[in-house]
């Protein structure tokens, strides 16, 4: 599909691919979105203001949507005992307190047990639990939880690092500040030299 063919932001669907649910009410959230102009004092009749409720409500349906994937596994046929660890995968997520962002990488990994991911879906997992109003630490356990549901693996590896635009931003104004948060599970859960394969 080229660029010029795809649909303008207001009529994309903002489904849940997990719960099948279409929450995403765009026209209220734009209505929403020009009353909180008002109340800050602004004028959304003007032109530069005029289109940034619409803006602003399909920027936030893309940033709440993850894309549709499917969780496929497949079976370790070898029996390949040692970890599997992806780093540096970038997300972006929101701030359920602010409803600012905050963004950084995770690093995932699991020691194998029956079965395996492709290396893709490790990424596509942390962008399916981002793109929500989170906090981070609840983050990094939904995705820990997620790979022990789906692999039942012999241990699980979360760290993730990000800095946050409602500290950044606002409050103490501290920007470039990161926050670290992790979870191991199973044979991860005490350090060794697989866990010192985490960024510490």
């Amino acid at each position: 599909m080229s660029i010029s063919s795809a649909p303008p932001p207001e009529l994309l669907d903002f489904e849940d691919p997990v719960t099948g649910d279409s929450s995403i009410d765009l026209p209220r959230a734009q209505a929403a979105v020009a009353e909180l102009l008002r109340a800050l004092g602004r004028d959304d009749n003007d032109p530069h203001l005029r289109d940034t409720p619409r803006r602003v409500a399909a920027a936030y349906a893309q940033m709440l949507t993850p894309r549709e994937t499917s969780w496929t596994t497949f079976p370790n046929d070898d029996g390949y005992q040692g970890l599997v660890l992806v780093k540096d995968i970038p997300f972006n997520s929101l701030c359920q307190h602010h409803l600012l962002p905050f963004r950084g990488v995770a690093h995932v990994g699991y020691l194998p047990g029956e079965r395996l991911f492709g290396l893709s879906k490790l990424a596509r997992g942390v962008e399916l639990f981002a793109r929500d109003l989170q906090v981070q630490e609840r983050l990094t356990q939904q995705l820990a939880n997620w790979l022990e549901d789906t692999l039942s693996p012999r241990g699980v590896g979360v760290v993730m690092e990000a800095e946050h635009m409602c500290m950044s931003l606002r409050g103490v104004q501290t920007a470039g500040t990161l926050t670290r948060t992790s979870v191991f599970t199973g044979l991860l859960s005490d350090a060794g030299p697989l866990r010192e394969q985490f960024p510490h």
